[in-house]
C-alpha cells in the first residue's frame, strides 16, 4: 500500500514537471521557427555580419595584421560580437515590443503556459541565431581567410560570444519593455550601430580617435569584443574584468525591463 502511494505521489509530481518542460520546449521551438521564417529578422541578422566580414576581413584587408594577429582573425572576433549583438537586440528589443503592442503578451499571461517560458524561448532563439552567425563566420575565416583556430579555441570563441549575447538580450528586453512597436526598430538601430563603431567592432579600437577609446569601456559591446579578442590572442586584458562588466550591465538592463513590465501591469490591472 505504501509503495503504491509513493508511486502515485511521485508520478503526480513528475507529470506537471514534464508538462512544464514540454511547454518550454514547444514555446522555444515555435519562437525559433517564427524568427527563421521572418526574413527581415533571419536574413538581416545573419547576412549583415557575414557580408561585412567577407568584405573587410576576407577581401579588402587580406594579409594584413593588427594586434599581433591577422586582420581576418581580428575581425572574426569583432564581427562575431557585432553579429550576436544584433541577433539579441532585434530578437528581444523589436520582438518583445511588437508582441506587447499587439497584446500578445496579455494572451500569453492568460494561457496556462508558465510565464518564464516566453522569455526563455526568446533567449534560446537569440542564442541559437548567435551560434549560427559565429559558426558561419568561423567557417568563412578558416576556409577563405587563412584563420587558424584550434578546436578548443573555436569552441571557446563560440561559447564566449553566445554566452556574452545574454547581456544584449537583457538590453533588448529593456528596450522592448518600454518602447512601442513602431519606435523599437529605430531605437535598436540608433543604439546598435553607434555602439558597435565606438566599441571597436568595425575598426580596431587602437585605430579609433583617442576620445572614443576612452568612451568604449562604458559600452557593453566593448567588453564582449575584448573577451572574444582575448580568445584569438589579440587582447591581453583580464577576462574577469570584462565578464564582471557584462554582468553589471545585464543586471541594470533587467532592472529597467522590470520597471517597464510593472508599468504595463499597472496600466492593464
Amino acid at each position: 500500500m505504501s509503495s503504491t502511494t509513493t508511486t502515485l505521489s511521485t508520478s503526480s509530481l513528475a507529470c506537471p514537471l514534464s508538462r512544464r518542460l514540454a511547454a518550454y520546449a514547444k514555446e522555444a521551438k515555435y519562437d525559433f521557427l517564427g524568427r527563421l521564417r521572418l526574413p527581415v529578422y533571419s536574413a538581416s541578422t545573419i547576412l549583415f555580419p557575414v557580408m561585412f566580414y567577407t568584405l573587410f576581413g576576407l577581401l579588402l584587408n587580406r594579409g594584413q595584421s593588427n594586434q599581433g594577429v591577422s586582420v581576418s582573425t581580428y575581425l572574426l572576433a569583432s564581427y562575431g560580437t557585432f553579429g550576436v549583438m544584433g541577433a539579441a537586440l532585434f530578437g528581444f528589443g523589436v520582438g518583445v515590443a511588437m508582441e506587447r503592442g499587439l497584446g500578445w503578451l496579455q494572451v500569453k499571461r492568460a494561457s496556462p503556459m508558465p510565464p518564464p517560458a516566453y522569455f526563455t524561448a526568446k533567449l534560446t532563439t537569440s542564442m541559437a541565431f548567435s551560434a549560427i552567425i559565429v559558426v558561419l563566420l568561423m567557417t568563412l575565416g578558416v576556409l577563405f581567410g587563412g584563420v587558424h583556430l584550434a578546436a578548443i579555441e573555436a569552441l571557446r570563441l563560440l561559447l564566449t560570444l553566445v554566452i556574452g549575447a545574454i547581456c544584449f538580450c537583457a538590453m533588448g528586453l529593456a528596450i522592448g519593455s518600454l518602447a512601442g512597436p513602431n519606435s523599437a526598430p529605430a531605437i535598436v538601430n540608433l543604439l546598435y550601430l553607434p555602439m558597435s563603431f565606438a566599441s571597436g567592432l568595425w575598426i580596431p579600437i587602437n585605430l579609433l580617435p583617442r576620445f572614443l577609446q576612452k568612451v568604449a569601456p562604458l559600452l557593453p559591446p566593448f567588453h564582449l569584443g575584448q573577451l572574444a579578442l582575448g580568445v584569438v590572442g589579440a587582447s591581453r586584458e583580464p577576462a574577469a574584468n570584462h565578464w564582471g562588466a557584462l554582468l553589471g550591465f545585464t543586471l541594470v538592463f533587467l532592472g529597467i525591463a522590470r520597471i517597464g513590465f510593472q508599468r504595463d501591469e499597472r496600466q492593464t490591472g
